[in-house]
C-alpha cells in the first residue's frame, strides 16, 4: 500500500511580504494592460504596464508614459491605489481587512506585521497598525484640503478635488506620480515653483511620510519632549534635519551660481522655497518644481547622494536609510577614537547593528555598480544619466534624467528589479531567498587582517 504524505510548505514572514508585493504588482499590471486603463482605448504593452505597476507599488514614480495624458481615470485610480497600498504596506492592508472582518490576529500575523511595519517590538503592533492608517489618512486628508485651495479655482470643483487627493496621497507615500501633464508632459510641479502653498504643503507631506512609523509613534507618545524619544527616533530626526538643511544651503548656492541652473529663473523667496524643495524631493519623493535635467554637475551629484541615502526605516521612503548612515558615521568615529562601543545620545548601539549597516551598504552599492555597468552595456546614454536613473530606481525616488521612456525592454526589467528590491528591502529579499540560517557548531580560529 502506497501512502502519500501531504507536503506542507510554510512561507516565512519575509517571503510572505515579498510575494505579496509581487502579486500586487502582477494584478496591477494586468489591469493597466486593459484598454479601459488608457485614454486611447488601446491595449498597453505588458512590459510597460508591469513597469508602471511596479513603479506605483514600490512608490518610485519612474514613468514610461505621462500619467495624465496616457492613462485614463481608471488607470490613474489603479496607480493611486497601488501607491497607497505600497506606501502604508501590504501587511498593513491585510491587517486592516482582518480587523474590519472581525478576524482574530494571530501570532504569525503579528510577527509579519513587525517585519512589514518596521517596528521594534511585538507588543501593541496591531494598535500601531491602526494608528499608522489613521495618521496616514489624516495627513493625506489635510494635504488634500490645502491643495484644493489652489487647485479648485484653477481646475474646477471635481477636477480640483481629484487632483488634490491624488497628489496628497502621492506626496505622502513618496510615490512621485503626478497629473500635471495637463500643462505639459512630464512637467511635474514646475508650474508651481513659486507657489508657497503648493510647495510647502508637498514638502510637509513628503517629509512626514519619510520619517517612519516608529517616529510617529514616539512623537504621539512623548509629544515634543525630544529627550524621551527612543534612540531610533532621535537618530532619524537629527539626520533628516541635517540632510535637509545641508542640501537646502548647497542647492541654493550651487544652482544660483549656475546661469542656466534650475533656480536661474527664480528670485527672492521663490528661489529659497525651490532650493528647499530640491533638497527634500531626492529623499525618495520624485516630485519636482524645477527641471531636473537642468541641474549643474555639482547639483546632479548632490541629488544622487541624497537619493542613495533616502528616508528612514519603516516609512514610505527608500534608500540606504538615515539610520544606516548615522550608524556608519558613528561607527567610523568610534573606530577613529579607538573606542570599543558605538554610542549616540548616551546610548550604546549593538555591535550587530553596526555590522548589519556595513553589510547593507556594501550590497546596496554593489548592486548600483552592477546595474550601472549593465545598463551602460545595453543603452547608448551617458554614464551620468544611467547612474542617475539607477540610483533613482533603487532608492525608489522617481527622479529621471529623461531617459526612462527610451529604455529597451531588457533595461526596463533591470529597473523594475531595482525598484522592487528598493521597496521590499535588501534584507527582506535576502532572508526571503536564503531562508533560515543555522550557526555552525564549530568556532573558527581568529586571525587579523589589515584594513585601510
Amino acid at each position: 500500500m502506497i501512502t502519500i504524505k501531504k507536503l506542507k510548505f510554510k512561507l516565512s514572514y519575509t517571503q510572505t511580504i515579498a510575494l505579496g508585493f509581487i502579486a500586487l504588482i502582477v494584478v496591477g499590471g494586468l489591469i493597466l494592460c486593459l484598454p479601459v486603463s488608457s485614454k486611447s482605448g488601446n491595449w498597453t504593452s505588458p512590459v510597460d504596464a508591469l513597469f508602471t505597476a511596479t513603479s506605483a507599488t514600490c512608490i518610485t514614480g519612474l514613468v514610461l508614459h505621462d500619467t495624465f495624458t496616457y492613462w485614463s481615470v481608471m488607470g490613474q485610480l489603479v496607480i493611486l491605489l497601488l501607491a497607497q497600498i505600497g506606501g502604508i504596506g501590504f501587511m498593513t492592508l491585510v491587517t486592516m481587512f482582518a480587523i474590519f472582518m472581525k478576524r482574530r490576529i494571530g501570532l504569525h500575523e503579528r510577527l509579519m506585521l513587525v517585519q512589514s511595519a518596521g517596528t521594534l517590538r511585538l507588543s501593541g503592533v496591531v494598535r500601531l497598525i491602526k494608528r499608522i492608517v489613521i495618521v496616514a489618512l489624516g495627513f493625506e486628508l489635510a494635504g488634500a484640503v490645502l491643495l484644493s485651495v489652489r487647485f479648485v479655482p484653477q481646475m474646477g470643483i471635481v477636477n480640483g478635488i481629484y487632483n488634490a487627493v491624488f497628489h496628497s496621497v502621492s506626496a505622502f507615500c513618496n510615490a512621485g506620480f503626478d497629473l500635471m501633464g495637463r500643462y505639459g508632459q512630464f512637467s511635474s510641479f514646475t508650474r508651481y515653483a513659486g507657489d508657497p502653498l503648493v510647495s510647502v504643503t508637498l514638502i510637509i507631506l513628503i517629509v512626514t511620510g519619510s520619517l517612519g512609523f516608529i517616529v510617529w509613534e514616539d512623537i504621539g507618545r512623548h509629544k515634543w519632549r525630544f529627550r524621551n524619544y527612543e534612540l531610533h527616533s532621535k537618530l532619524v530626526l537629527t539626520v533628516t534635519a541635517a540632510l535637509i538643511a545641508v542640501g537646502w544651503v548647497l542647492f541654493y548656492f550651487l544652482e544660483s551660481a549656475n546661469s542656466d541652473g534650475t533656480l536661474s529663473g527664480l528670485s527672492g523667496i521663490d528661489r529659497v522655497i525651490a532650493a528647499l524643495f530640491q533638497s527634500v524631493t531626492p529623499r525618495t519623493a520624485g516630485i519636482v518644481t524645477t527641471d531636473v535635467t537642468a541641474l549643474s554637475e555639482a547639483g546632479g551629484f548632490l541629488t544622487i547622494v541624497l537619493m542613495l541615502i533616502g528616508g528612514s526605516p519603516g516609512s514610505t521612503a527608500g534608500g540606504i536609510k538615515t539610520t544606516t548612515l548615522a550608524v556608519l558615521l558613528l561607527g567610523a568615529v568610534a573606530s577613529a577614537r579607538r573606542t570599543r562601543h558605538v554610542t549616540a545620545f548616551k546610548r550604546r548601539i549593538e555591535g550587530g547593528i553596526v555590522r548589519e549597516a556595513g553589510a547593507f551598504l556594501t550590497v546596496y552599492l554593489s548592486v548600483v555598480v552592477v546595474a550601472t555597468l549593465l545598463l551602460c552595456t545595453l543603452e547608448p546614454f551617458l554614464m551620468e544619466e544611467i547612474l542617475f536613473e539607477v540610483t533613482s530606481a533603487i532608492g525608489t525616488v522617481g527622479l529621471s534624467s529623461g531617459i526612462t521612456p527610451a529604455l529597451s525592454a531588457a533595461s526596463k526589467m533591470v529597473v523594475m528589479f531595482l525598484m522592487f528590491v528598493g521597496r521590499v528591502g535588501w534584507l527582506t529579499l535576502v532572508f526571503a531567498l536564503a531562508g533560515k540560517y543555522h550557526e555552525p557548531p564549530t568556532k573558527r580560529v581568529a586571525e587579523k587582517v589589515l584594513i585601510g
